[in-house]
């Protein structure tokens, strides 16, 4: 049984969780809010009532589109923010300007630090980093990628059409024109997603691999799909159906398959050698995966797969030329 004390512990912080809600929302309905808090109707209805008598003002709909939402003047005050959050918000903010050349973002750092109060800026020059968010790679050649994503970003908030030379993994150049939604990181690259209207769909492109772009005069209409949709309609992959894989890896290749497939996905065999289960779309880049591995991996199924690992190997064997 919850006592006193503990009891009104825990309605703060429901009130203070559905007042987060309401700020990071448009419009929640009371269900909504009662399924997500685990508590009655009622016990909702006298929250936003107590939320709105302590000065945050909550405004009411009925109707299909009804529910609650908090007056769009209104801002909450940075004490709700604890040196922990700033300096999460920090960290994360340098990981993305390590890659945009954006004086936008040198701005909103300024006045992210600026929140912190004179002793915590002092505390956190003391301390040093903790915890480092870098998106560039070990190597400098990201000074392309830069010019590319500033461009790139700035056309995605105009909706201006972009032309650019394509090249895929074959090293084959196609020009695109492209209506750009957004841009995104994936695992360690950049990547555009668009619609592509020489494929008159939605297209991801892989930043590293866009060269001549050019920013368009003409503008586009939104064709109403969000970069949300498209990452949860694909996956953290490039587009193409998946296929079912299964693999067996020697025993000495156990540290870098667990970083690469997950734990769930691998099998200990008796003889100490892993079998994976996995799915990828059927394109170069899986190829190319399988083929890092060496002679430590095994395709089992299916067999098409294994076949045309068979005949890439045999094709680098014949690179190499027996010699005296």
């Amino acid at each position: 049984m919850v006592g006193a004390n503990g009891g009104i512990h825990l309605k703060i912080q429901r009130l203070l969780g559905i007042t987060m809600v309401l700020l990071s929302r448009r419009r929640v309905n009371a269900q909504t809010l009662a399924d997500q808090f685990e508590v009655s109707l009622r016990t909702i209805y006298r929250d936003l009532e107590t939320i709105n008598a302590a000065g945050i003002p909550i405004v009411s709909y009925t109707g299909t589109d009804g529910g609650y939402e908090i007056m769009e003047q209104f801002r909450i005050d940075r004490q709700i923010v604890t040196f922990e959050d700033l300096q999460s918000i920090l960290i994360a903010l340098k990981g993305v300007q390590a890659s945009l050349d954006d004086k936008e973002m040198d701005s909103l750092l300024t006045k992210i630090k600026a929140l912190a109060a004179r002793s915590e800026q002092n505390r956190m020059e003391e301390l040093g980093e903790t915890l480092m968010f870098d998106t560039n790679l070990w190597h400098s050649g990201g000074l392309k990628d830069k010019s590319i994503l500033a461009s790139l970003r700035q056309a995605a908030r105009n909706q201006s059409v972009v032309s650019f030379l394509y090249t895929n993994t074959e090293g084959v150049g196609e020009l695109r024109e492209a209506e750009p939604i957004g841009l995104a990181w994936k695992g360690y690259a950049w990547y555009l997603y668009s619609y592509c209207r020489l494929r008159s769909d939605f297209r991801t492109f892989r930043l590293s691999r866009i060269s001549e772009l050019r920013v368009l005069s003409e503008r586009f209409a939104s064709r109403g799909v969000r970069m949300e949709e498209l990452d949860a309609r694909w996956g953290n992959r490039e587009t193409g159906p998946a296929i079912p894989l299964l693999l067996r890896f020697h025993s000495r290749m156990r540290v870098r398959v667990e970083e690469a497939f997950g734990l769930d996905k691998i099998e200990v065999q008796t003889d100490g050698s892993l079998l994976v289960k996995a799915g990828y779309p059927d394109n170069h880049w899986m190829y190319g995966m399988l083929l890092s591995y060496g002679p430590d991996v095994q395709v089992l199924e299916p067999s098409f797969v294994a076949e045309k690992i068979k005949r890439m190997g045999f094709q680098i064997y014949r690179n190499y030329p027996d010699t005296v």
